[in-house]
């Protein structure tokens, strides 16, 4: 039997599994390829999760210019067409094409600030398009729709 190397009080038959050196189970850390010691099972974050100011800086770019472009589209739309049931889809589409514009901005990266940014490009979006000069006013579905629209882009972003 062996001294755990963190534990020198506890003694032990288990060894890491990369480095060999004998582990109690309190320092045990099961990894889908064996037991390993707290050292070598350092477990870091998915790259898909590491977000650096880079990305967010080009998320942010992305949202804002989508949200503008898009809520002048939202504005055209509302007038057109009477909503509805459709002004429902409109807000989904709406955060579906802002949110797949930020994740392919930050590489389709995941985050819950990449998620942040696109609820508030769609609020941005519904703003633009009730104040441009041939906006129509607010009703009260449209708070539906816009709800739609955030719920959409922050599961497209998450």
């Amino acid at each position: 039997m062996a001294q755990c190397k963190r534990h020198p009080k506890v003694e032990t038959n288990l060894c890491c599994g990369k480095c060999g050196d004998p582990i109690c189970p309190k320092c045990l850390i099961e990894t889908p390829v064996g037991a390993r010691c707290p050292s070598c099972a350092r477990m870091s974050r998915l790259p898909v999760f590491q977000v650096s100011g880079k990305y967010f800086l080009r998320a942010i770019g992305a949202g804002v210019g989508s949200a503008v472009i898009i809520g002048l589209a939202w504005a055209i739309i509302r007038n057109v067409v009477f909503f509805g049931f459709f002004g429902f889809l409109v807000g989904a589409a709406v955060g579906y094409g802002i949110g797949e514009v930020i994740s392919l901005a930050a590489n389709r990266k995941r985050s819950s600030g990449l998620s942040i940014i696109a609820g508030i490009s769609v609020v941005i979006s519904y703003v633009v398009s009730i104040f441009v000069p041939w906006g129509r006013p607010f009703f009260l579905t449209d708070i539906i729709a816009l709800i739609i629209g955030i719920v959409v882009a922050v599961m497209r972003a998450r």
